[in-house]
Parts: structure tokens; C-alpha cells; sequence
């Protein structure tokens, strides 16, 4: 008989480690047009917010110094580089932050580059990767 609880305990314990506790949601957004009487919309309703575009800084390595882009434009210098990605953070901080170092760039600017994300705001910074193919 102890043996068979032994193993229904161990069982148990299995189960509620394996189990799945995410909230399951019930709600999903939607959007609902409205309209007045006679086909016309109505004008108080707001349009939603619309999705802001990642921030991309591609880290690049030229006569052996780092060069920075963010979304396809060039960066001189560091100063630069700081006061881009803190004019991005007031906009929206929520936005994602792509860094796409070239192979070549030391990892200590891909680094900074990334505490210099952090450091303005961003939460949501990412890597980007190549495929092999």
C-alpha cells in the first residue's frame, strides 16, 4: 500500500509541475465600426493607435572604428548615437530596439550599444540574427 501512494504523490507533484498556470484570454480586441443613421460614420470615435516601427541600429566597423545607423540613418559619433536614441525613447519606449552588429565589431560596442538602449529607456531590446543560408 505504501508504495502505491509513493507513486500517486509522485504523480501529483509530475502534474502540477508540468501544468500550464497562464491565464487563458477571454477577451479579445476588436474593432467595431459604428455607424449613424443613414450610413454616415460617426466622427467621435478615435482611430486606434497605430504600431510603431522597431528602432534598428545597425553597428557597422569602418577603418577600424564602430559606425552607427538607426532605421537607415547615419550617426557621426557616439553624442549622436545617445541623443537619437533618447529622442526615439520620448516618443515611445515600449517600441523594440534591433541591434544588428556586423561580424567584424568588437562586442565591447555592441555592449555599450546595448546599455546605451537600456540606459535611455527601452525595455524591449533584441538581437538580430542572419540566416546561415
Amino acid at each position: 500500500m505504501t508504495p502505491m501512494i509513493d507513486v500517486v504523490f509522485l504523480l501529483l507533484i509530475f502534474f502540477i509541475c508540468t501544468a500550464s498556470f497562464q491565464i487563458i484570454e477571454q477577451n479579445l480586441p476588436s474593432q467595431i465600426q459604428i455607424e449613424a443613421p443613414g450610413g454616415a460614420s460617426d466622427a467621435s470615435i478615435e482611430p486606434a493607435e497605430q504600431d510603431l516601427e522597431p528602432v534598428i541600429v545597425t553597428i557597422g566597423w569602418r577603418n577600424g572604428r564602430p559606425t552607427w545607423t538607426i532605421s537607415g540613418e547615419p550617426c557621426t559619433d557616439w553624442e549622436v548615437l545617445k541623443e537619437r536614441l533618447a529622442a526615439a525613447a520620448a516618443i515611445d519606449t515600449g517600441v523594440p530596439v534591433i541591434l544588428d552588429p556586423v561580424a567584424e565589431v568588437p562586442l565591447g560596442y555592441v555592449i555599450e550599444s546595448y546599455d546605451l538602449s537600456r540606459s535611455t529607456g527601452f525595455s524591449q531590446i533584441q538581437f538580430a540574427a542572419r540566416s546561415s543560408g
